[in-house]
């Protein structure tokens, strides 16, 4: 009996208590994993008795708070339920609704139907939905509810029935680049890619033709420990990684401090692979030295601060409090002093008053940052992109992050995120990323969610949500072990919420959807307008391991490419060097690295096929040999593979520059760190400033171009 009653308990908190992973239907998960994600919820499940209690508690309390802490409607379907004591419901029922944005109330006209009533106790609750039969706009609405003496507030949010999109996407084949900002090389850059290597790279791409530039994540990292690289592990994705500045565009910079620095930034820019340390350093000093000669206040800087708010302040604290006590040793805010961790408002203003300048210099690195991707941002639009930049937002945020310190209720304490196991990760992944608690997210009316996707749209026309079965569910597994399930969320709110957000931001969604996607998923992403990603390496029959789709077979709703940033660039697959590698860092056997070394043998033969079968091949330069065994290059492989990816049925095609100019590396080896690998951290083989003489280039583009017709 108490299995049932833990299950149910479970359910109600949106915990599977079963999952299929990797061919495997209905895993069960057992009952002390799911008495520890209980327990996350706030839960007591120490016994029997107490889950009775906790599941009544439960149930009971959805029918004693009267209104929901925000309403979530579409456009088309303007209803809320609201439960009141059965003697109210039969006072007078008064709804008024004022936008955000303007000082007037509105009475609305409602239509009330009683659905269901439940006896607690010696009361009795009636569930009303109130049917509202004006129009609204869509918008976030001040919502206030009158009943007899009784007054409620809450919000009201009225969404659109699909996500933003425009003509031009849905009537053009668009082609574009997605970018590893920090990989562009330049003969000017301080050995990074920079926002001013952005704009050089998008008016080479807009003078081709392209109409989006795709970048990696570009949220804030640690400041104190810039080795830790990943774009996809950010302290904070309300603001951006100050790395990408380029600090000679900073108002201030003179010849002269660059004469200071010029070994240091010769050594960086020469370096052949990125060192973190050494260009977040000096960019860093230089950057504090135009922080300290700013003599006199900066209007725009006083109003970026104004705008930013109490956000940008904790931001900027959590980075004071972290450079003081965790410079030298790695132990993150749980380890600070129980004032600062926990934001004692006496602790804080007793270190602010003492760390005034650094706080206010945090505060100026993302001013500088914002200006400047701005800046860029504006200039991709001049250059008349059709969708300009399009963002890329990580699934969740760095457990010792910024996030998680100022808003650390709404997130899970002990769960990082992660995945099952699949076909492209069999062993499964612990990302050990912190993820929202659905429960406390809803009573915060979606706050922390909605000013990430905000952060994330704004500049941007287009945003990639990683791992976008999060906004229905995600994979969490405990900080100390393997063990993991499922965690649900709102999700009908989720898509409106996403889908009034992108109309407000002017901004196209796009889902990735690579890993365990649940039934009916992609029909529901199709009917929001979220656009999916169809990756050249997945489009294949027999779920995955056959031949390789026909371009007219690919999604129409989709952005389609060669690959993704963790997957292998072409010519390195051609060759199998990332088997190679796998098998050399022990991520796999000799038995395996064998059998690997026969299924690319095999793929190599397909993809062939399918370029022979769709007539790809460039007329000057047709394949002279198949290198079946991977003992060369095809003449023309590349090109073929991207007018091939340029027939695709889908609306916008993406090019990866590794694939491109022939990269041989993993920009990222998922399942590995720099002590390992160096992810994140390789160059583009060629300068920026040679880019568009360069033939490879050149004769691959013409490649997608003609296959876009």
């Amino acid at each position: 009996m108490m299995e049932n009653k833990l299950e149910e308990l479970s359910q109600k908190l949106g915990i599977a208590t079963s999952f299929s992973a990797q061919g495997i239907a209905n895993q069960k998960v057992s009952d002390e994993l799911l008495k520890f994600f209980c327990a996350q919820f706030g839960v007591d499940v120490s016994s029997e008795q107490k889950i009775k209690e906790e599941l009544q508690k439960l149930t009971d309390a959805a029918y004693k708070q009267t209104v929901q802490p925000i309403y979530v409607v579409r456009q088309n379907a303007l209803a809320i339920d609201v439960c009141l004591k059965q003697k109210d419901a039969a006072e007078k029922i008064e709804l008024t609704a004022k936008r955000k944005d303007d000082e007037n109330a509105k009475t609305l006209s409602i239509e009330f139907s009683k659905i269901e009533e439940k006896k607690i106790g010696n009361t009795t609750y009636d569930k009303l939905r109130l049917q509202i039969k004006e129009n609204l706009e869509i918008g976030y609405y001040d919502l206030e509810l009158k009943n007899g003496k009784h007054t409620y507030h809450t919000t009201l949010a009225v969404a659109p029935e699909k996500c933003y999109t425009t003509a031009d996407v849905e009537s053009a084949k668009l082609w574009g680049f997605t970018l590893q900002l920090y990989s562009l090389k330049s003969k000017r850059n301080w050995g990074i890619g920079d926002f001013s290597d952005l704009k050089d790279f998008a008016r080479i791409a807009a003078g081709l033709g392209a109409d989006i530039i795709g970048l990696n994540p570009i949220n804030a990292l640690f400041h104190d420990f810039p080795e830790n690289a990943s774009p996809y592990s950010s302290i904070s994705r309300l603001f951006l990684n100050p790395i990408y500045i380029d600090v000679e565009q900073t108002q201030g910079f003179s010849e002269s401090i660059k004469k200071k620095y010029a070994k240091e930034i010769i050594e960086a820019n020469a370096a052949e692979l990125i060192d973190y340390t050494n260009v977040y350093n000096i960019k860093i000093k230089v950057l504090y030295e135009l922080f300290e000669k700013m003599k006199k206040p900066n209007k725009a800087f006083q109003a970026f601060k104004k705008e930013q708010g109490i956000n940008l302040h904790l931001f900027a604290v959590y980075q004071a409090i972290y450079q003081s006590k965790c410079r030298n040793v790695w132990g993150g805010w749980q380890a600070w002093p129980k004032g600062l961790k926990n934001q004692s408002p006496m602790d804080l203003a007793i270190f602010e008053q003492t760390h005034e300048n650094e706080i206010e210099f945090f505060k100026f690195l993302q001013f500088e940052a914002a200006r400047q991707f701005n800046e860029a941002a504006e200039y991709v639009k001049s250059l008349g992109l059709k969708i300009g930049l399009y963002r890329d937002l990580p699934v969740g945020v760095c457990k010792d992050s910024a996030e998680l310190w100022s808003d650390r209720y709404v997130y899970f304490k002990d769960l990082g995120a992660g995945a099952p196991p699949d076909a492209f990760f069999p062993n499964g992944q612990k990302w050990c990323l912190g993820a929202f608690n659905p429960v406390e997210l809803k009573k915060q009316a979606y706050q922390p969610f909605l000013k990430i996707l905000r952060a994330n749209m704004k500049s941007a026309g287009a945003l990639r949500i990683d791992h976008v079965m999060s906004l229905m569910r995600l994979f969490m597994i405990k900080d100390t072990g393997v063990e993991g399930t499922y965690i649900y969320y709102h999700f009908e709110d989720m898509l409106a919420l996403t889908a009034l957000e992108s109309h407000l931001n002017k901004c196209v969604i796009v889902g990735e959807s690579i890993g365990n996607v649940p039934e009916g998923f992609m029909e529901k992403l199709k009917e929001n307008n979220i656009y999916a990603m169809s990756v050249l390496w997945a489009e294949r029959w027999d779920f995955g391991n056959g031949d390789f789709k026909a371009p007219q077979y690919y999604s129409e709703e989709a952005f389609a490419s060669v690959g993704t940033h963790d997957m292998t660039p072409l010519k390195m697959w051609w060759f199998g060097y990332d088997i190679e590698l796998k098998n050399k860092l022990g991520l796999i056997s000799d038995i395996e690295k064998q059998n690997l070394y026969k299924g690319r043998e095999a793929d190599r033969w397909r993809l062939l096929k399918v370029l022979d079968e769709n007539g790809t091949w460039p007329k000057d330069n047709l394949r002279k040999s198949d290198y079946l065994y991977g003992e060369g290059y095809p003449e023309g492989l590349s090109e073929a593979v991207h007018k091939l990816l340029g027939k695709a049925k889908s609306k916008v095609v993406v090019l990866q520059m590794e694939d491109i100019l022939g990269v041989t590396e993993l920009q990222n080896l998922p399942g590995t760190d720099r002590d390992k690998y160096p992810n994140w951290r390789h160059k583009l083989p060629i300068n920026l400033e040679d880019l568009a003489t360069n033939m490879t280039f050149i004769r691959n583009i013409t490649a997608v171009k003609e296959g876009r017709g």
